[in-house]
């Protein structure tokens, strides 16, 4: 008898029902020498430290850290996962051959060998089957093409090790800085801080980004500018933070004449979007309709059981070449019920681009696009997920759009100035999707009359003022992009080029990333913004080693697994490395305790600081730092020990002794942050939550 396992019992359906197999018992399906049966997605997981040895149960640094020589495995404790498991234990024990049809991916390659081996038939014949879409000519076509499951060996060795490694660095970490450092009344009540291999540099980065924009100085400016013909132009040089130098230059080009010196026009081509990957769903509609990653990530994947797209966690853009036959067969089938987008396209010569098409670019999975079935009865998310998915692969093929951009360069007694418009002369792609709203800024882009060079006449010039801006808060959005490229984040120019094709998490987690560090109230929503909790601050405050939350780590880490999977690198290698790590992050960290005998560095100059009188203060005072710390604060006087927490591990963002009042973090007699410039009934509820 073959054994069929799938992920999910809608999975399990859909490949009976295309093999006509149709005797419904418990937990599977039977029928022509055959068993379908299935899985909850995860069925197995790893097993905890107490499960190896009674006495890890209590939590202490002594027992730290704990990496197993070998991992075992047990059954998720869920509602009617032992009977399911029970039945396909049952299945594959009398099977002659057992064939994987979990998601076609690291996580599907992993739920499936941790089914066969605690049920222990490993050394059983296994075959692959690879599906990038549910539909029926789709799984007959990949049942045709059924592969040897040890081929898929190295992608299961990669899903493993990253399994194990977030066991070992997430379990090992928040035990110890739980231990150290979360303490939080005299009861022994303990704040549990919770570390993972990849969310906890992605705390990080929404951390930096936030202190950044506390500590950001907003500075004036004044932007020379003048209308002429009522169009704006803007002075071609920089802009003035000095008042009377802008001044300076008004009076320059005030009641003189404008004469223009130039006018230039370029045809530039716009190029169709590439298809979608998952990231790149996941940013625009956040975007644009203001989904959550999660949220995007569950209505692609339910569009995906329902036949309607492709496999959802894919990170190529690209399609391979034995698709392109069959993408003209699902234009002519959307053409049937959207035939407006469909109409101008030559289907027998399409424009298989380099853009579209590349072999090269593909690797378990190409990009995301739809079936050609008709999708009835769906609304909500999943409806904008599909109008998005489908509009942007009918837009792949339309033509560029083609604009005009014209530059009209302007003098005014030696003064330069420059205008741009830019007309559209042939929409293409564009023509299929919305016109945006957008707020033009004077000077910019703008609907130009006819220039001549040479002409001249009367200006009305005048100053803009205007302010610099912080850098703005992560969105799910930019988020999303700044883990997809977190090479990008990095100083040293060396390493930034070798890491700029890796990212944190992969696009299949990166949603639950974001959505654990927003239940953990590690982070939180403000409309579409990302901003980090006092919890998150403090926490990144705590830790010491700047390996576990930098995002070059683990996008190598990232590319380390990926390696894996080509059969690079062995898994044993890794997970060596892995151990190594964590052993060396406890000893580091144990070592990094107070120094009692000085009491900490300046959070504005660096230089230490020294004990005054009345106050701590920074030792580059005759230099003219300022920093100033008061002892006490609204009534709170500040522990010696306390001080000393506050400057040596860095939970200062910014000085304390400014007008108006900035976020102030300082630990209370039990330890925990608190930030004192909130009301003492939302400070009350904080500490409830905590």
């Amino acid at each position: 008898m073959k054994v069929i396992i799938a992920e999910k019992p809608s999975v399990a359906r859909d490949i009976a029902k295309v093999l006509k197999i149709t005797a419904k018992k418990k937990g599977h399906i039977e029928g022509r020498g055959c068993a379908v049966t299935w899985a909850f997605g995860h069925l197995v997981t790893l097993q905890e430290p107490s499960e190896y040895d009674p006495a890890l149960k209590r939590w202490a640094l002594n027992t730290l850290p704990f990496v197993p020589e070998e991992f075992q495995l047990k059954l998720i404790s869920n509602r009617g996962v032992s009977e399911q498991f029970e039945t396909i234990k049952s299945l594959c024990e009398q099977a002659t051959e057992i064939i994987c049809a979990t998601d076609a991916g690291r996580e599907g390659e992993l739920i499936f060998r941790y089914i066969l081996a605690l049920s222990g038939c490993e050394d059983k014949p296994i075959r692959r089957l690879w599906l990038n879409s549910l539909t029926p000519e789709a799984i007959l076509r990949a049942f045709k093409d059924l592969k040897d499951g040890h081929d898929y060996d190295p992608l299961y060795d990669a899903a493993r090790c990253r399994s194990e490694s977030d066991w070992i660095v997430g379990l090992n970490s928040t035990r110890y800085y739980t231990v150290r450092h979360g303490r939080i009344g005299g009861g022994g009540d303990r704040v549990l801080w919770t570390i993972g291999r990849v969310q906890t540099p992605v705390l990080a980065m929404i951390v930096q980004r936030d202190d950044a924009i506390d500590q950001f100085t907003t500075q004036p400016f004044w932007e020379l500018r003048t209308k002429y013909r009522d169009v704006v132009f803007k002075y071609s040089g920089k802009r003035s933070e000095n008042p009377k130098r802008a001044q300076t230059l008004l009076e320059k080009v005030a009641g003189q004449e404008f004469e223009i010196a130039g006018v230039a026009a370029k045809k530039k081509k716009e190029q169709p979007p590439q298809l979608f990957d998952l990231t790149s769903l996941q940013r625009d509609l956040n975007k644009l309709h203001g989904l959550s990653a999660a949220d995007t990530l569950a209505a692609t994947q339910n569009l995906y059981e329902a036949k309607l797209v492709t496999y959802p966690r894919t990170d190529s853009r690209y399609l391979s070449q034995d698709m392109k036959p069959r993408v003209p067969e699902v234009l002519e089938k959307i053409k049937a019920f959207w035939p407006q987008p469909v109409a101008p396209l030559n289907l027998k010569k399409l424009p298989f681009t380099k853009r579209i098409v590349d072999d090269k670019k593909v690797t378990d999975h190409h990009a995301i696009m739809p079936t050609g079935m008709k999708p009835n009865n769906i609304g909500g998310h999943e409806r904008l997920v599909y109008e998005a998915i489908t509009r942007q692969f009918i837009a792949a093929f339309h033509p560029v759009c083609l604009k005009n951009i014209t530059t009209v360069d302007g003098l005014s007694n030696k003064v330069k100035f420059q205008a741009k418009g830019t007309q559209v002369l042939e929409p293409g792609w564009t023509a299929l999707f919305p016109k945006k709203a957008k707020k033009k800024d004077e000077g910019d882009s703008q609907d130009l009359p006819e220039f001549t060079k040479g002409e001249r006449g009367p200006h009305e010039p005048f100053l803009r003022e205007g302010k610099t801006k912080p850098p703005k808060h992560f969105s799910e959005n930019s988020l999303l992009g700044a883990m997809e490229a977190a090479g990008k984040l990095v100083d040293d120019d060396t390493l930034r080029e070798a890491l700029k094709e890796r990212g944190i998490g992969t696009p299949a987690t990166r949603a639950a990333i974001i959505e654990t560090l927003l239940r953990r109230n590690y982070i939180r929503r403000e409309k579409k913004q990302l901003r980090c909790t006092d919890m998150g601050r403090c926490l990144i405050a705590l830790i010491q080693d700047p390996l576990l939350k930098s995002p070059e780590m683990t996008g190598e880490w990232e590319e380390k697994l990926k390696q894996i999977e080509r059969n690079e690198l062995a898994a044993d290698d890794f997970m060596q490395g892995i151990g190594g790590y964590i052993r060396t992050m406890i000893r580091n960290s144990a070592d990094q305790r107070l120094d009692h005998r000085r009491w900490g560095d300046c959070p504005l100059c660096g230089q230490e600081v020294i004990r005054g009188k009345r106050a701590f203060g920074c030792s580059a005072w005759k230099e003219g730092c300022q920093y100033v710390l008061e002892p006490e604060y609204k009534g709170l006087a500040l522990s010696n020990l306390q001080i000393r927490t506050l400057l040596q591990q860095h939970i200062l963002p910014h000085p304390l002794n400014v007008e108006d009042e900035p976020r102030i973090f300082v630990l209370s007699t039990q330890g925990v942050p608190m930030d004192l410039r909130l009301p003492s009934a939302e400070r009350q509820s904080n500490e409830k939550q905590r």
